[in-house]
Formats: C-alpha cells, structure tokens, sequence
C-alpha cells in the first residue's frame, strides 16, 4: 500500500477495529480521546503523521545517540528529556535523607501518576498498581490466581517466553494444564485466531491468556473477541499489552479484560523498570499479591506494591511520560509510525525474496512493529550486518514457525533514518553479502 493508502485506510480503522470487540461503542472511543491535545494548528491525527515541522518538536523532546539508528524500541525506548529530569532531580532529592523523602514526601505522590495511567486506560485508579514491568504485572496474576490440580489455561506459542515460563512452573508445581494454541503467521482473518483459542476450551479450562500485541512480529490481535469467548465460558481473561500500551488508542472498556499488564518503558517512554498493572475492581481480593501485602489490604490494588524499599522517583517520573503522551496524541501516534514504516515497507517489500510476518495491508493488524523476512538470509547475521556496516540497530526474531527482522521505530524517529534503513536493506536483498547468507539452507 503506498503511504496516503495507508493513511486513508487508516481512518477507517481508528475506532473499533482495534478490538473487534462487542463492548466496544463509540462514545467508549469518543470519551477516551476526548482528553487528547491537539497542538499542531488543529489537524487532524491523519493529516499530521508527515507533519515533520510538528515531528521535529517531538524528536528534540528526546536525548539519543544519532549516530546509530535505533529500531529495537520494541524492547525498550529511551524516555525524553524531561522524564529523565524529573527522575533525576527526585533521585538526588532523596538521598539527601531517603528514609524522610522517599516514605513521607515522594511515595504518597504516586496517587497522582495512579488516576493519570487509569486516565489512559479509561478504568478507575483503584483498579491500577504500578510495577516494575509487564513481566511482574502479569505474573502478579499468573501465581496469584488459584488453581487446582487439572484446571487448564489457553495460552498461544506466539506469548512472550517470561509468561509461558510462569505458567509452566505452576504446571510443574501445582499440576495445573498449560494448553498452547497455534495460528498462522502473518494472521489475515482475525477470527481465525479467537477458532483457535475456541477449540482448546474446555469444561477444565479456566484461564484465556493473550497478548494484545505479539511481541514477535507486532501482530495486533483480536482481544475484545478473546475477552468475550472467555466471559462467554467463565473464564479469566488475562492480556499481556507490553507491546501495546501507549502505542495506539485503547481502553479497558474496548477490551473487556479482567487482568491486563504492560511495560511503561517501551510505548510510554517512563524510566526503565516501571510497568502497570490493572485488576478489575471485584476480582482484586482473589487474587493473591506476588510479595506478602499487610492484613486489610486484601481489597486494595496497592497490595501489589507490596515489594519492600524501591525508588519513588522511578514511578513519580511516569507523569512527564504521560503528559508527553497526551500532548502527541494516541492517534497521532499511531499515524505516525504507520507512516514511518510506509517509507520502506513499500520500497523493500517490491523486492524479490522479501515477505512480512506481520499483516502490513490492513493497518488494524499493525501499527510501531513490523517482522520482515527475506529469503536465503539468516536474519541474526542479518542483523549483525546493518549494525557494522550501516550502524542500524534492530533485532533478529527466531520462532519455531518463523523467522525474520523485528523494526520498531518510536515517535524521535526521523524520515530520513527510515529511508536509511530502506536503503540498507534494499542493499542486503539485491547484493546477498556472503556474510549475512543462511549456510543451513
């Protein structure tokens, strides 16, 4: 699709498409991007995503390195200037006297970042913990649920490693069933995928786990129609959005999930080691907190706070984050990096050898990650090859159903990196470097 198709199509996507999800509605939608600013004379999210006077304001927020090209924001993303400032001055502030700082001063300010993230989310504040990263927040749930000997759990072969990891150790421990559902790669039917999660159901099953967003190949996934199978089945939906969070418009509501974690140091840009968290306000007192929390606190979110002395500078920081956010846009945003990609997917994709792991035609499907695959190449030397010779950062991806290139620009991109990297490829599949050739094929 060429760069103004991906944009019109685009539009037609911005609302429920997302989801596919039956509580989705349009005034869900209209609340939640009500709070959006618009400070680039009032154009829309669209009309902005090649706006690059506006996309330069945005980049100067950013301090990076320039001299490589980061395209593995997809693991985690630098956070701007005043997130760092902020983190900084609260960080030096404390250890002047940490015990008084930190406990009397600092920590109580986290109630303010707690209702800005729920803003974002459109759930309650009383519904929301911050963590250290997706991997406590969702494991928070995955040990904290009770589960007997036999009770199953739906999970997919495309989840992140950490979360199959967690679920495995209480197979192991507690002789639960971890069941792994396969779907084709790239997904071109969204409902193939909900078939799938579908046909593992059973009377046993009591979990339906899925990623909002595959970390693999940034595949979005149709998660209202999971969250539905699984209220449809009684069953406990739990959404990993590490790779979705702050990336293109979402809600609660739109999901309809019970349990939802996320990174705040991807998508968001916060400081390194924050994540969130959300619980639906009725399930909080069943499920259990990673750390012992305190007698009383067995309704209360904060009890999955409960991690012993931690920075409060860490968390506080996240409400630059969130300004920053908020003053792009989530539509905007997620024009923008559609956009971004556009500048090589249209260019590297006409080349012979050269295919997608991610569904590229429908905007719905993707948004910041891309997986592209390229014929006769092992995409690990591949990888290796852009970062010596053309100093391009990414990242191979190895799956037992794939392999490819991850590409994950953010918002400090520029046009003219991504035409690099168009460049740097078009060099890779038309040259063939014997040193990035796969030996094995």
């Amino acid at each position: 699709m060429h760069r103004r198709s991906v944009l019109s199509a685009l539009a037609a996507s911005v609302t429920g498409a997302y989801f596919n999800a039956p509580l989705a509605t349009s005034s869900t939608f209209q609340r939640a991007l009500s709070d959006i600013a618009l400070y680039d004379g009032g154009k829309g999210a669209l009309e902005s995503a090649d706006d690059e006077d506006f996309w330069m304001q945005v980049q100067q927020a950013y301090s990076v390195d320039r001299t490589i090209v980061n395209l593995n924001n997809g693991g985690v993303s630098p956070a701007p200037r005043s997130v760092m400032e902020t983190f900084i001055r609260l960080t030096q502030q404390a250890n002047q006297i940490p015990s008084y700082e930190m406990w009397r001063h600092q920590e109580s300010h986290v109630e303010t970042v707690r209702h800005e993230l729920a803003s974002v989310f459109g759930c309650s504040a009383e519904e929301v913990a911050i963590t250290r990263n997706a991997s406590e927040a969702l494991q928070t749930a995955q040990l904290g649920i009770d589960l007997k000997p036999g009770d199953e759990v739906v999970i997919s072969t495309q989840d992140y490693p950490r979360m199959l990891a967690a679920w495995d150790q209480r197979a192991k421990r507690d002789g639960i069933v971890v069941k792994r559902v396969k779907f084709d790669v790239p997904v071109m039917n969204a409902d193939d995928v909900v078939d799938a999660y579908r046909a593992a159901i059973t009377s046993r099953t009591k979990v339906l786990h899925a990623s909002q967003t595959v970390f693999l190949t940034g595949q979005i996934l149709p998660v209202g129609k999971l969250c539905a199978l699984a209220r449809q089945h009684n069953l406990m939906s739990i959404i990993d959005g590490a790779h979705a969070f702050a990336q293109f418009p979402l809600t609660r509501d739109a999901i309809g999930c019970d349990v939802y974690g996320t990174s705040l140091h991807k998508w968001l840009s916060g400081p390194i080691g924050t994540g969130m968290l959300y619980v639906r306000k009725d399930l909080i007192p069943s499920i259990w907190s990673l750390m012992a929390s305190n007698s009383g606190q067995e309704a209360d979110i904060r009890k999955y706070e409960e991690i012993g002395t931690h920075s409060a500078a860490m968390h506080n920081a996240l409400s630059d984050a969130v300004l920053l956010l908020k003053s792009i846009g989530l539509e905007r945003k997620a024009a923008r990096f559609r956009y971004l990609h556009s500048l090589w997917t249209e260019e590297v994709g006409a080349l012979a050898g050269v295919s997608f792991n991610t569904n590229i035609a429908d905007p719905a499907n993707q948004c910041a990650i891309v997986n592209v695959h390229i014929d006769k190449v092992d995409h690990v030397k591949l990888s290796e090859w852009l970062l010596s010779k053309h100093r391009i950062f990414t990242v191979a991806i190895t799956h037992e159903q794939f392999n490819g290139l991850r590409v994950t620009p953010n918002v400090y991109t520029t046009v003219h990196e991504m035409r690099r990297f168009a460049q740097a490829m078009k060099e890779a599949v038309t040259t063939m470097p014997e040193s990035i050739i796969d030996k094995k094929q």
